[in-house]
């Protein structure tokens, strides 16, 4: 267990602030220095994009959401609009994001991007309008157009180069996928153009692909100057069924045998989402894309993925919300388990969050403690039905989300900035919180 004390506190404040210009609302974020740890929640309005520039300056990029601009989700009032205007689509603002702020000494290059599962909004979707590319033989959408633009040097996702589990995305596997569930063959037509996208990139531009291992810390690592921060790891928690154990390099497998299981009952993609624990010195991150924690009436318990996961986390700093706050996530055992001070929603729909999930995350009876709430939008039909316990609990629901980690990772601050223009100045700065948790070995 580490030991917070307040002149240690008040140490790392004054290194952080000598670092770095210190942030003025309205002005520019100071770049990214050497020996920080930036997470940018980025928000587009069109699903997920977290990109993560490590203490050596290795970049990482966690989803690319781009949802059918003339889906039935959008442009209605319970749905976000495009951020900061439709000038350009959701992968290009990612793309002009990440040159603002990547650091400087190089052109932006992606060292790592994750697509923790195959939805829209979290990695793209074919539709009518959707441009090919100008390299190879796929269309434009989410991580592929913004693969299209700024150099990946490794892909991980759930099941590359397979795809088979639980359900062979070759062959038979689709032919039954199809015949049961109409809509499949439009979702199948997104990730076959994927599948194009990572064999041209991998053949012509050297893109290294790999499933995500669970238990590893080896996998995600820094690639510029790792003996510089030892202090530093990426663990890769949970990877379809099989989840850490919180020892070692060792996994379980949660989830039932379902070789005699008909296609349709086996998990969708929410409960197969990646996962991964950031830390940094005695700062914790924890992101899981969508994975829930609440089997719904009638469903089988192992639809609780948030449960097993969680007892392999433990206590963590900062969490982004499973689900984007959606009414299955986020429960009792999972939030007691990583009772963090910070709290990160990538939002896009006015049921994001739940509001049985806001009376979960903000109860003082399942954790107790001080904690922020910040989510990228929150809707105004959100607002009406919830009502002001929902705007009391967060202290920002508008904009970018950045979490600056001081070198070392004693001390951290959360910084959001306009997402209505490109720009993008700051717009609120919260802390300096102290890391609180306990280190991991």
């Amino acid at each position: 267990m580490k030991r917070n004390t307040w002149p240690l506190f008040f140490l790392s404040f004054l290194l952080f602030v000598s670092t770095a210009r210190a942030q003025q609302m309205g002005e520019q974020l100071p770049p990214w220095q050497e020996g920080m740890l930036d997470i940018h929640h980025i928000n587009t309005g069109r699903g997920d994009a977290a990109y993560f520039i490590f203490p050596d300056g290795t970049t990482l990029l966690v989803d690319a959401g781009d949802m059918n601009p003339f889906g039935e989700r959008i442009g209605t009032p319970r749905n976000t609009r495009i951020h900061p205007d439709s000038t350009k689509s959701a992968p290009l603002w990612i793309v002009e994001y990440i040159r603002q702020f990547a650091p400087s000494n190089s052109a932006p290059v992606l060292d790592y991007a994750m697509i923790t599962h195959f939805h829209d909004d979290h990695y793209g979707s074919l539709h009518q309008q959707s441009e090919t590319s100008q390299k190879g033989d796929y269309k434009l959408t989410g991580i592929t157009e913004v693969g299209e633009h700024i150099p990946i040097k490794m892909l991980l996702d759930r099941g590359y180069p397979d795809y088979a589990y639980p359900v062979p995305l070759k062959g038979e596997g689709v032919r039954q996928m199809m015949a049961f569930n109409p809509p499949f063959k439009q979702w199948y037509a997104t990730f076959d153009n994927y599948q194009k996208f990572i064999e041209y990139q991998r053949k012509e531009e050297g893109m290294q692909a790999a499933q995500l291992k669970a238990g590893s810390n080896a996998q995600v690592v820094l690639k510029y100057l790792s003996d510089k921060y030892p202090e530093f790891e990426v663990r890769n928690i949970k990877s379809n069924g099989s989840i850490w154990t919180g020892q070692g390099n060792d996994t379980y497998e949660y989830f039932p045998d379902f070789s005699n299981t008909p296609v349709q009952e086996r998990p969708g993609e929410n409960p197969l989402s990646n996962a991964l624990r950031i830390s940094y010195g005695p700062f914790d991150y924890f992101t899981g894309g969508d994975m829930p924690g609440i089997a719904d009436l009638g469903e089988p318990e192992w639809k609780d993925v948030e449960t097993p996961v969680a007892k392999a986390v433990g206590p963590v700093d900062v969490v982004a919300f499973n689900h984007h706050g959606n009414r299955d996530c986020c429960n009792s055992t999972f939030i007691s388990t990583l009772r963090p001070r910070v709290w990160i929603e990538q939002t896009w729909s006015s049921d994001h969050p739940g509001h049985e999930v806001l009376r979960r995350v903000t109860s003082r009876h399942i954790y107790p403690g001080e904690r922020d709430l910040f989510a990228t939008n929150i809707l105004e039909a959100n607002k009406q039905v919830i009502g002001p316990s929902l705007e009391k609990a967060y202290q920002s629901t508008e904009g970018h989300i950045v979490i600056r980690v001081a070198a070392g990772g004693k001390t951290y601050q959360v910084i959001t900035l306009n997402d209505n223009n490109a720009e993008r100045e700051v717009s609120g700065i919260f802390g300096p919180y102290s890391a609180a948790q306990p280190a991991h070995e």
